[in-house]
């Protein structure tokens, strides 16, 4: 049986949900009947646009009562790199609910303006890959800092941060993207070393990192010409297949690095 069947009235946080692969999860847990409260963060309004536009379609904001049976969608601002603001929303939430059941990490980073992939030594600076290192791996453990009592309770849950492939430091045969292959393998160590003190705080917490594939996003739009149709996949279908790997998560799998498709990947 998956953890949800296991919970009446299961409550969700997604951080990183203004777009692509968050915003996903955002949606496809409003038709979830297993979810009654969906918690989703943003960094910046202007970018988060759709968010809240569906977040006016739901009860949206901290205790407010909803009618039987809808979906309460509260959006929080907050910078992942910035642990005052994890804490701040943290206790929010927690002015609101005594137990999460799901938490996902959305928050990445590949490029930007005054940021891409590095493909050789030449290009690496120690502001580059700070950078990368405070979205990339250092947000997620602190998340799981600050979120321990929220996930440490009778029923079963599940912290899951999206990483990459390209993290794999057995799989790298290519090189080149230091600082984000080097951000994503930092963040499966933290992963694996938080998953090892939930094991003893949080017992009932399975903790695991995700690879989702190459999906239709803002972050691979760059790099998406080489990709063949058929592995570049919709933001749904990310979703859902991300999804059906957390539902099937058994306890031994907290630790873990998992592939969209439900095979665990080498560190």
């Amino acid at each position: 049986m998956s953890f949800l069947q296991e919970i009446k009235n299961a409550n969700a946080l997604i951080v990183g949900a203004s777009q692509g692969i968050g915003f996903g999860f955002v949606k496809n847990l409003l038709e979830n009947n297993k979810i009654t409260k969906i918690y989703a963060t943003y960094r910046q309004p202007d970018s988060a646009s759709e968010l809240l536009t569906l977040a006016d379609k739901y009860c949206d904001k901290l205790g407010t009562a909803c009618a039987k049976g809808a979906r309460h969608l509260t959006c929080l601002s907050m910078d992942i790199t910035d642990e005052s603001q994890i804490a701040e929303v943290v206790q929010k939430i927690r002015g609101d609910v005594t137990q999460l059941h799901l938490v996902i990490n959305c928050v990445g980073i590949l490029h930007d303006s005054s940021l891409e992939p590095e493909k050789s030594l030449r290009q690496i600076n120690s502001e580059n890959l700070m950078r990368y290192f405070q979205v990339n791996s250092i947000g997620s453990v602190l998340l799981a800092k600050h979120l321990l009592p929220l996930l440490r309770h009778k029923d079963r849950s599940v912290f899951a941060s999206i990483s990459a492939k390209l993290g794999s430091i057995g799989d790298n045969q290519l090189g080149g993207w230091y600082g984000y292959r080097a951000s994503k393998a930092a963040l499966n160590m933290f992963l694996r070393t938080v998953a090892i003190e939930y094991g003893r705080t949080s017992p009932k917490t399975i903790v695991v990192t995700l690879h989702p594939g190459t999906t239709d996003t803002r972050l691979s739009k760059p790099f998406q010409a080489n990709v063949p149709p058929e592995k570049l996949f919709s933001v749904e279908r990310t979703v859902t297949q991300l999804l059906g790997v957390i539902e099937h998560l058994q306890d031994n799998d907290s630790g873990k690095f998992f592939s969209w498709d439900g095979s665990q990947l080498p560190w």
